[in-house]
């Protein structure tokens, strides 16, 4: 139980603790694009905010549902968790087309991943857990500038063939 639900009717989430989930969604995820935005990756932060919000409606309407079918019939059996596989999977097929290779390269992995995690931040967020959306978000922003970070003062080209989003290896 959250804190706002305290507040109100424990049959289903207020929807001042729904706003909260998610406006909290948006802007983890927006930390994030914020990142490939400042890299003029396609996927910004715009989409990063939207993946990430549509992932959190969708977690909060798992549980309401639940909740709807739950007292509509109490003993009957509900799986909210095939919605949120199905979220993952909607994201994952999204976040895979942000993947480009070509001859000597493949760029857009990055991106990719982030959006991936957009999308669990939307679901962790929709499903209340804050504390974990926010630790996730700050190690995923610390993961992409660091190494960031890492990668330019290493001068990363090491003469491989194979370069994995070069995007981001190559702007600082």
């Amino acid at each position: 139980m959250t804190s706002l639900e305290l507040l109100f009717p424990a049959s289903s989430l207020a929807y001042l603790e729904v706003a909260f989930r998610l406006v909290l969604a948006v802007v983890l995820a927006g930390i994030l694009g914020w990142d490939r935005e400042e890299k003029h990756r396609p996927a910004g932060l715009r989409t990063y905010m939207l993946v990430a919000l549509a992932a959190s409606v969708f977690t909060v309407l798992t549980f309401e549902i639940y909740e709807t079918a739950h007292l509509a019939h109490p003993g009957g059996n509900a799986d909210p968790i095939r919605i949120i596989s199905a979220v993952t999977a909607g994201v994952a097929f999204l976040a895979a087309g942000t993947i480009i290779q070509g001859r000597d390269s493949v760029r857009g992995i990055t991106t990719g991943a982030g959006m991936w995690m957009a999308g669990a931040l939307g679901v962790a967020v929709g499903a209340g857990h804050y504390l974990l959306a926010i630790f996730a978000t700050l190690l995923s922003f610390a993961i992409l500038r660091v190494s960031a970070l890492l990668q330019s003062r290493s001068g990363s080209s090491s003469g491989q063939t194979l370069v994995i989003d070069e995007s981001d290896e190559n702007s600082g």
